[in-house]
């Protein structure tokens, strides 16, 4: 296996990570307007005259995002044609450029347009799935020369109905979280973890409906993992990927908690809530991986 094709893989995968984090920067600055209703261009100009942060920071996400397309499509069509003889090569080739090509129409339909909350909010999660994609490829660029070998994991049913529902769950939980963004209704809850200016009774608005409802997809998958993890520890000891990865996923939900938290506490920081958003976004690689391993465990056991 090449060096270089390995080295494109980590680049794409830690430049991937930087779009998502730019994504997330650009909505918490209210910076989507930065370039006005103009796209690609900024302003209609290549080279803007008035200067803004918001600007800079919009222009920087989309210039970010146009390099990283470029580097996700060589890296797919390379992939294809090195590694294409592995049998989830070919599909994640496709999956990672379609999805940031996608992703990237709904940021343009966004600009020119305008969207609802509610759309806005996919915008996160199909970018989600195209890093996941591009994770995926180079841990198997890097399988084929045998650094780690997954081949012989043994997944019963069990583990794996909790693999492929708990990240099926995953999903709607960060689509809640984009909501909260998308629709601003980050603080409209000031308490945590309940939203006591509507207790006792049930959230009185959309906006609480939609804070309070993230909150309670938040608390159910941290519970879910945490058994999950339990699980893994007592009869998966002798197999490290799915001990150990089960303890980074617990470790990773617990860190998402703490961060969503201090959210609140520290009324919407900066840093904090591009935290919220690595941490999910670490969560998903490492679900998605293990969907890999159990789609490959099943693969073989037939």
């Amino acid at each position: 296996m090449r060096r270089s094709l390995k080295w494109l893989a980590v680049a794409t995968t830690i430049g991937m990570i930087f779009i998502l984090i730019g994504g997330a920067l650009v909505t918490k600055t209210g910076s989507g307007m930065g370039c006005g209703r103009s796209w690609p261009l900024c302003n209609g100009k290549f080279v803007p005259t008035h200067i803004t942060a918001q600007l800079i920071i919009e222009l920087a996400h989309r210039l970010i995002s146009g390099t990283v397309g470029i580097m996700v499509l060589i890296l797919s069509i390379w992939s294809w044609k090195t590694i294409g003889h592995i049998r989830e090569a070919k599909f994640l080739s496709f999956l990672s450029f379609f999805f940031l090509l996608l992703q990237a129409l709904i940021g343009a339909a966004a600009v020119k347009w305008g969207q609802s909350g509610f759309i806005l909010a996919l915008h996160f999660g199909i970018s989600l799935v195209s890093f996941a994609s591009v994770f995926l490829l180079t841990l198997l660029i890097f399988e084929v020369d045998k650094k780690f070998d997954a081949e012989k994991l043994i997944i019963d049913k069990r583990m794996g109905r909790h693999i492929v529902l708990v990240s099926i769950y995953s999903y709607f939980v960060i689509y809640s979280g984009a909501l909260v963004r998308h629709t601003k209704s980050s603080l409209v809850c000031r308490d945590w973890p309940l939203c006591i200016n509507s207790s006792p009774a049930l959230p009185s608005n959309m906006y609480e409906w939609v804070q309070m409802g993230h909150r309670t997809a938040a608390a159910l998958i941290f519970l879910w993992i945490a058994y999950i993890t339990i699980l893994a520890i007592r009869k998966y000891k002798h197999q490290k990927i799915i001990y150990w990865g089960w303890i980074i996923s617990f470790a990773l939900v617990c860190l998402q908690v703490i961060a969503g938290a201090c959210i609140i506490f520290s009324r919407l920081n900066l840093y904090i809530a591009l935290l919220h958003a690595f941490f999910i976004t670490c969560l998903f690689g490492v679900l998605s991986y293990f969907l890999l391993l159990y789609s490959r465990n099943r693969h073989n056991s037939h």
